[in-house]
């Protein structure tokens, strides 16, 4: 008997003792006069039972049937659903075998078959707690998550770059085959395609999107150098803020959202037998985002949608690739990844030599280049051939090297004509 039981069997013998008025009972145990002169009726026959309610250690009228139940653990003992905990398994009891069930329910059940066990929750560390952002499309965290998805089937899906709103936790993201600017890169163009632009994105310094200090620069140098990654330089271009993280927590929307990835999202790619990337972007985009944002994704505290659309002015294709610039040689070529390409005639304007062109690697793999303000067509022209040189003229003998003649050397120690010789040499060349 409980404590509550108790009190209400003392404010009933009260009544029968004629200390207490029936309305007075009433109040003090909150129920109504009809009732209590139904208890005091009762008490005659069940004694001191009266306050026990009547199917206490029977089995409740609105038990789940018994088939019902095995069906379930029939189901939880199937290999695909071995690490399912309570909550997701009461979720594809339901989306998948029509089987309504708690997940209180499900857990006891598990717990009864020796297939969860209750532990205490441990207290984790306290970190300070940001509030979320008011608006739709204020502020999108954006992150990439390393995990085997597939489990070892099929070709290794290892890569999810995922985008989340931070005032709605509404979800977007593909999977993808590395971790590097041009994914990511296709990833965002996908976004805001779909959303639009928002005010500022939210990620990690991850050398793709922040530019590593030099040896003994400061803060304030780094800022004075603006120097740019090409996802931070297409961010300028598309007018999107970036604000970097120094700690996962600081982005820890995306960091959790991971973890229920990873634990809801394997599951579903294992019962749905996806076995390759195409077709587990397809899960994703038909129903993993629409799911997740039906049932995670919550109202914004206000109703303005930050996000701003794609105007005709804006250049996806330009904005997303890899950018560099080249300076215009006098034979109007340029020299980009190992090859050497030439403007074509056409398009050579006057004061194009030594001016700055902007050279476009696109994301589908094609290359443009533009001059002025205006695109150019290029042609490769193969190696540039090398300069001939004409041969050098050997060197000029020096005959007083170092300064000092040297043909008087040993004049006078080499032996000379006879007195006659050189006078007959003398006279006969008078």
């Amino acid at each position: 008997m409980s404590q509550e039981e108790r009190d209400w069997l003392d404010w009933l013998k009260r009544v029968k003792d004629g200390l207490l008025t029936q309305r007075q009972a009433a109040q003090q145990m909150k129920i109504s006069d009809r009732w209590v002169r139904k208890l005091l009726g009762r008490m005659a026959e069940d004694g001191d039972a009266v306050v026990v309610h009547k199917l206490r250690g029977r089995p409740s009228n609105r038990r789940i049937a018994d088939p019902t139940r095995q069906r379930a653990l029939k189901l939880f003992l199937n290999p695909d659903w071995h690490d399912f905990r309570p909550t997701f398994a009461s979720q594809q009891l339901a989306k998948q075998h029509a089987i309504e069930v708690s997940k209180e329910t499900v857990r006891k059940w598990m717990m009864a078959e020796g297939l969860w066990q209750s532990r205490p929750r441990k207290l984790k560390a306290v970190h300070p707690w940001r509030p979320r952002r008011s608006c739709y499309g204020e502020l999108v965290q954006w992150d990439t998550s390393d995990h085997d998805w597939l489990e070892g089937r099929g070709g290794g899906v290892r890569y999810l770059v995922r985008m989340i709103d931070d005032a709605t936790s509404r979800s977007w993201g593909r999977f993808v085959h590395q971790d590097g600017t041009r994914e990511n890169m296709g990833v965002l163009w996908e976004y805001l395609e779909r959303y639009g632009r928002p005010a500022d994105v939210y990620t990690d310094r991850h050398s793709m999107f922040a530019v590593a200090p030099r040896p003994g620069e400061t803060e304030s140098q780094r800022q004075q150098a603006d120097r740019l990654t090409q996802i931070g330089r297409a961010l300028r271009e598309l007018g999107i803020g970036w604000i970097a993280a120094y700690s996962p927590q600081a982005k820890g929307r995306v960091e959790r959202s991971f973890g229920t990835d990873q634990d809801r999202l394997v599951k579903q790619l294992r019962l749905a037998k996806v076995k390759t990337m195409q077709a587990a972007n397809q899960y994703l985009e038909k129903e993993y985002w629409p799911e997740w944002n039906e049932r995670f994704a919550r109202p914004p505290a206000e109703a303005t949608d930050l996000h701003r659309p794609l105007t005709p002015q804006i250049d996806l294709a330009s904005a997303l690739s890899h950018v560099e610039s080249r300076v215009i040689q006098n034979d109007y070529t340029i020299s980009f990844l190992g090859h050497r390409y030439q403007i074509a005639r056409a398009d050579i304007q006057a004061g194009m030599k030594r001016q700055s062109l902007r050279v476009e690697l696109r994301l589908d793999g094609s290359l443009k280049a533009r001059c002025q303000g205006r695109y150019v067509e290029m042609v490769e022209c193969g190696e540039k051939a090398p300069v001939q040189t004409p041969p050098r003229k050997p060197p000029r003998k020096d005959h007083n090297a170092g300064g000092k003649s040297r043909w008087m050397e040993s004049f006078f120690e080499r032996p000379g004509p006879p007195l006659w010789r050189a006078i007959s040499d003398a006279n006969a060349g008078d």
